[in-house]
């Protein structure tokens, strides 16, 4: 099982600055740039390291290492730029479970921007860095999950891939709209001095990077061994294996279900989660298709969708059921038994 460690709290690095210049290009900045250099400056070899912002290919190329311009991209010279024709580079291929549990390799669409470069070859170094305590199979969770919640989506917005084919609304409170709006405006007097702004964008874009970070390390991966527990025990909740009971409610579960599904090499895949809510209800919710949003690999009847307390008592027949929400993807019951009841006699109409 994944450690549960209380001592995952996140650790201050207690060393000199490094003298090592990271370079990167000047005038407009972007949250890829600004991220990246927050990224490098969490690093050993580049803690706290000064930056030279330029297009000046003799004032850059001098820098230890050159991130976002220069047209190259070459670790072995630490060289990470992905503007140049032919850039290919991506992330590793997300892996899901189809209906079947078999696992499905899907490569990615989003090319690496250059924070994606310098996530590649430092993320792990950086969330070593700042949780030390992380085993080497949690160090890869969290280094997947940080990729997939966060460092996707900018490396996205940089390289031009859309959410969707067509938006029905335009978001700007996303970090790369924050950092935009701190580049000075054209109009703007007197005129701030650019830099200063950078150190704020990237400051912000690391703010923003521990907020992620922090939530998966210290919330999700204690979670991930109630989760665990769940599965391996998911005979004694029912016979189908397809039922989980969480002794309680509240904590993130739907990622470390489907790793564990894959882990674990379950072929019937788990259909309905049983937990407490915070009124002490039993809620029985459906686990959604991995990659949907509500898609769920198997709904509550649909006789009871939308349908409450006696009145769902009739129909349904089962004592102590709550509610079922109109889109069948979650329900409620006074006990525990009642609530699996409800999931039991769901599974027969699959």
């Amino acid at each position: 099982m994944s450690s549960s460690n209380p001592d995952l709290k996140k650790a201050k690095l207690d060393i000199p600055a490094s003298k090592k210049l990271i370079a990167t290009h000047s005038g407009t900045f972007q949250a890829d740039e600004a991220l990246g250099v927050w990224l490098l400056r969490q690093t050993k070899e580049y803690y706290q390291s000064p930056v030279l912002r330029s297009r000046d290919k003799e004032e850059f190329s001098k820098a230890d290492i050159v991130i976002d311009v220069g047209g190259t991209y070459d670790h072995s010279k630490n060289l990470y730029d992905h503007h140049q024709r032919g850039y290919e580079e991506k992330f590793e291929d997300k892996v899901k479970l189809d209906e079947n549990g078999n696992e499905v390799k899907t490569p990615r669409c989003t090319k690496l921007s250059a924070s994606g470069l310098v996530y590649r070859h430092y993320g792990k170094d950086v969330i070593t860095n700042l949780y030390p305590a992380l085993s080497e199979k949690d160090l890869d969770l969290v280094y997947t999950k940080m990729y997939n919640r966060f460092m996707e989506a900018i490396d996205a917005i940089d390289t031009g891939v859309e959410q969707a084919s067509e938006l029905v609304y335009k978001d700007c409170t996303g970090l790369s709209s924050r950092v935009s709006r701190l580049n000075p405006r054209w109009n703007e007097t007197p005129s701030p001095n650019v830099d200063d702004r950078f150190e704020m964008a990237s400051n912000m874009c690391g703010e923003d990077f521990l907020q992620v970070l922090s939530q998966i390390v210290e919330s999700d991966l204690p979670a991930r061994t109630f989760v665990e527990s769940a599965v391996l025990k998911r005979f004694e909740c029912d016979s189908s294996g397809e039922i989980i009971k969480f002794e309680s409610g509240g904590m993130p579960w739907k990622s470390h279900l489907y790793e564990i599904e894959k882990e674990q090499k379950i072929e019937n895949l788990i259909k309905f989660v049983l937990y407490t809510d915070q009124a002490g209800m039993w809620r029985v919710q459906a686990v959604t298709v991995e990659g949907q949003a509500f898609e769920n690999r198997l709904s509550l009847p649909e006789e009871w969708r939308g349908v409450r307390d006696e009145d769902l008592e009739k129909v349904s027949g089962i004592e102590g059921a709550k509610f079922v929400h109109a889109a069948g993807f979650i329900g409620g019951n006074k006990t525990y038994e009642g609530a699996l009841k409800m999931a039991q006699i769901a599974l027969t109409k699959k």
